[in-house]
């Protein structure tokens, strides 16, 4: 992501994540999934009764969508008596740029250089919310705290961390590449993140979703199971970048599982993503059918490689 779009994801307020898909942030998905970037917009009717094969209530929905409104992540129009949303433009653009670093994610990459990228940086016990933004930034861009001051990472682009130095405002601000020494006594840069926190993680997802792989090799996951498990197993990969920067295989202890866990990912996205449309579609064609037949899923591959 270049530094202008990277502004750009931080200014627009979308819902943060949460265990559970709170309604604002299961809205943005569905319509990041299967309605992206379209101009048409879709009945306010249709979305509640998506959000329903959820658990959410239709008042708890019609609030949602709302508040969207209001942050400027939905266009809301009116027909007679029906309302009807879509993505803002800048929305859109957003979670497609989201959408790209959360498919690529884990994914081999060539060989590292062992050159570390370092921002160093002091903001007084006053400006706390600087201080938190600069940190939700710096995580952003792969980012890692070796010490309070200072964040390491293997791969994040130097321009983009002093861009964003830069934006904020940070007087007392150094981006620099150097080598690390292994000397003993001496804290290794690849120690700013846990590696067994990360593996138990990594873990915990391969057992709570191989059951549902299971199942799917075995196609007896209906439609509205689908659409279900399918945004649900979403919102647990997209978590991952933000505690594992793609770490170079240099660095991670033997017998990684992150390899395994994108494999079960990607097998279970992609092969219920026809199911899930087709969900979606039935849903929607119950308040326009002629709107029905614009739904489409995108899998992983057509993420990573846009017509």
């Amino acid at each position: 992501m270049n530094d202008r779009k990277l502004a750009e994801a931080v200014d627009v307020d979308f819902p943060r994540y949460q265990v559970g898909a709170p309604p604002q942030h299961l809205i943005t998905t569905l319509l990041g999934d299967y309605w992206i970037s379209r101009p048409e917009q879709l009945p306010s009717a249709a979305l509640v009764r998506l959000t329903e094969e959820f658990g959410v209530s239709p008042v708890a929905a019609r609030a949602a969508l709302s508040r969207l409104t209001k942050r400027d992540l939905l266009v809301s129009s009116k027909s007679g008596r029906r309302t009807y949303y879509r993505l803002t433009d800048q929305a859109a653009a957003v979670l497609q740029e989201g959408r790209q670093r959360i498919m690529s994610f884990g994914l081999e990459q060539g060989a590292w250089d062992g050159r570390w990228v370092m921002a160093t940086f002091s903001i007084s016990e006053e400006q706390r919310d600087l201080r938190h933004t600069l940190r939700a930034r710096l995580r952003w861009l792969g980012f890692a705290p070796l010490y309070d001051g200072l964040w390491v990472s293997p791969r994040a682009d130097a321009d983009s961390a002093a861009a964003v130095l830069s934006e904020l405002e940070i007087p007392m601000a150094t981006v620099f590449r150097a080598e690390a020494l292994d000397l003993p006594g001496m804290r290794a840069p690849q120690e700013a993140w846990d590696f067994e926190q990360l593996r138990r993680t990594y873990e915990g997802f391969l057992a709570q979703y191989a059951p549902l792989l299971d199942r799917v090799r075995k196609g007896t996951v209906g439609a509205s199971e689908a659409l279900v498990a399918r945004s649900g197993i979403m919102d647990t990969w997209r978590t991952f970048p933000n505690h594992d920067p793609d770490l170079p295989a240099e660095l991670l202890p033997a017998d990684w599982p992150r390899a395994a866990a994108r494999k079960l990912f990607v097998e279970i996205y992609d092969t219920l993503g026809p199911l899930a449309e087709f969900r979606v579609r039935q849903i929607v064609a119950e308040f326009d059918p002629a709107l029905a037949g614009l739904v489409s899923h995108h899998g992983t591959g057509s993420i990573l490689t846009p017509s």
